[in-house]
């Protein structure tokens, strides 16, 4: 089979504004969830989100694209455009050869709402007539391939909160069986809006927490609801022989994906893990992972009552008494529910714990829940060199997505 290794990164995120300060933020516990600044949020119960700061896509972009685009394309594309400077892949590959999978679990809400207003306090004719090229999921994946002539395999992916992982394992698999050398592949999101707030409040998902040190407790047993976040995580996958022969940097190798389905409910996880346990499997199997090896899992960890105990026993399904041995975090304590774009972020986050042999933590997590009694790496960032790390998300409609990565050691 062929190997697929990560050669490329790029992130806009809560918590900074690149991969690298992704990272640093990350391992020093630093928290992205603030008051919400987007819109007054008097009359909501929910005042809180982990928001993008200090981001300004017309250095990236140029005004006028900036100006029409969605924040979740603009997030996208300038996490595409840092990921492809990082890989250095510009220019080195045939068109035909270059892919691009960038999901999105909603598209451009930002647009929507706002094009909805024009049209019931002005009227039809003042909708703009980039409204449907500005809000489809699916535009990102495609102005990311315009700037880059990206003519081969090329998927938006659309399954709410597992959309990223699911983007990146679909291009690994794209790549292992030789339809393309490279993939531009991740997610990205942008719905702190009234509406969306509103609906994720009333259908009991978000936390009616307001203080944000204490807002997003994944397995903690105060825990009460996710805090949205929102931003892009973008890898460059390249066929290993692809990136050696240029010379390439190489971050990680990713050696498997698990895909599965809970077939139960529109929100809730079902509480057997069933679904989630066997994604965890087939990632795992396809990795080669061997009893005792260490093993560092970026969990979904979303806060929810019964997201992160599903979770917990799922991992447990999946290891049996490894499960104990291994060491889980949930960095959305400090970047929130990045929604479409979570997976991808967090297989970066795998992708640069492996190189650098920091682990980053799970912040705020103080009092013990017996549903979730495994080492989830609370508190502070540990050094330790994984042999293996998994990336699990869990999504509305039951999608279940688990991806495994090793670090790349040269000759292996």
């Amino acid at each position: 089979m062929r190997r697929v290794v990560i050669t490329g990164l790029g992130a806009v995120t809560p918590v900074g504004l690149s991969a690298g300060e992704l990272f640093e933020a990350l391992v020093a516990g630093r928290n992205g969830i603030g008051r919400i600044t987007r819109f007054d949020t008097e009359g909501f119960e929910v005042k809180i989100a982990a928001e993008v700061k200090g981001f300004d896509p017309v250095a990236y972009m140029g005004k006028e694209m900036a100006r029409k685009a969605d924040p979740f394309m603009a997030y996208a594309y300038v996490a595409a455009l840092q990921a492809m400077q990082d890989s250095g892949l510009e220019g080195k590959i045939a068109p035909e050869r270059l892919g691009v999978y960038v999901g999105s679990g909603i598209g451009g809400m930002v647009t929507l709402v706002n094009e909805t207003k024009k049209l019931l306090e002005r009227g039809p004719s003042r909708v703009s007539p980039f409204f449907i090229p500005t809000m489809i999921a699916n535009i990102a994946t495609g102005n990311i391939a315009i700037r880059f002539k990206a003519m081969g395999p090329t998927l938006p992916v659309t399954t709410a909160c597992a959309t990223g992982s699911n983007a990146v394992g679909e291009a690994y698999r794209a790549i292992v069986f030789g339809f393309a050398d490279a993939i531009l592949a991740g997610g990205s999101e942008a719905t702190i809006t009234p509406l969306a707030v509103a609906g994720f409040t009333n259908c009991m998902a978000l936390t009616r927490r307001n203080d944000p040190q204490t807002a997003c407790l994944p397995f903690d047993r105060r825990r009460d609801g996710f805090v949205m976040g929102e931003g892009s995580g973008i890898l460059v996958l390249e066929e290993l022989e692809h990136a050696q022969k240029r010379g390439a940097r190489i971050y990680a190798e990713i050696v498997g994906y698990g895909n599965s389905c809970d077939a139960h409910h529109v929100t809730a996880p079902d509480e057997s893990a069933v679904a989630p346990a066997a994604a965890i499997r087939q990632a795992l199997e396809q990795g080669g992972y061997a009893k005792g090896e260490k093993l560092y899992i970026n969990a979904h960890g979303t806060s929810t009552p019964l997201n992160d105990k599903t979770e917990t026993k799922a991992i447990k399904l999946a290891l049996g008494e490894e499960a104990k041995k291994a060491q889980i975090s949930s960095t959305k304590s400090m970047t929130g529910h990045m929604l479409g774009a979570a997976g991808a972020v967090e297989a970066i986050v795998c992708a640069m714990a492996l190189e650098k042999g920091l682990l980053p933590p799970t912040i705020g997590l103080q009092e013990a829940d017996p549903d979730c009694d495994l080492d989830y790496i609370p508190g502070r960032a540990r050094e330790d060199k994984a042999d293996l790390a998994l990336s699990t998300s869990l999504g509305f409609g039951g999608h279940n997505a688990c991806l495994a990565f090793r670090p790349y050691k040269e000759g292996a």
